[in-house]
């Protein structure tokens, strides 16, 4: 039976962590994820007390965001950045699309808000296993996202945990049989 909580099959809710994080998480999910047991953004969710999820397309809509005041959008445009600079103020809240890399441009279109905010795109890393065929080594999924970006601005400390969660969800998947899907 499908876990209630984290809509997976074999339930991973005993491995999700609670990593407390000074900076708010804005989780922006493309409709179509809302049951995909490979969707990363849920977990994500789930581990950050201080995480919103948003619901973007489909009978909602377009999505409603919070005011973005001090935020900057998670996306591989520009340059990437392996550290944060001194001069530069730390964001307060990072925004993150949680779709597929197609629907993830469409959403950045769509959403005219997000324009106008400053990009953070982040340094390529290992590629550990995946949950899904990424279409470049510079696109990960949305808790590798949310985990790579928030060492940036915040701590190794606060990474890690979900960097271990992503783990315990690609072992998940493979014990499953649902890697690729």
């Amino acid at each position: 039976m499908t876990c209630q909580r984290c809509l997976l099959a074999r339930c991973l809710c005993a491995e999700i962590p609670t990593v407390e994080t000074r900076t708010h998480v804005v989780i922006v999910r493309h409709h179509s994820e809302r049951f995909r047991s490979s969707n990363s953004g849920r977990l994500a969710h789930l581990a950050l007390p201080n995480s919103r999820l948003v619901e973007h397309g489909g009978p909602t809509g377009t999505a409603a965001l919070p005011p973005l005041d001090g935020a900057w959008l998670v996306f591989p445009e520009g340059e990437p950045t392996t550290e944060w600079p001194a001069d530069r103020p730390l964001p307060t809240q990072l925004i993150v699309l949680d779709a597929t890399w197609s629907q993830a441009r469409k959403m950045f279109r769509k959403l005219g808000v997000l324009r106008g905010v400053p990009l953070l795109r982040l340094p390529e890393g290992e590629l550990p296993a995946r949950l899904r065929t990424a279409p470049s080594p510079d696109r990960v999924s949305t808790l590798e996202a949310i985990a790579r970006a928030l060492r940036l601005v915040e701590s190794e400390a606060v990474a890690a945990p979900l960097e271990t969660l992503f783990a315990a969800a690609v072992r998940r998947a493979v014990e499953l049989g649902r890697i690729g899907r």
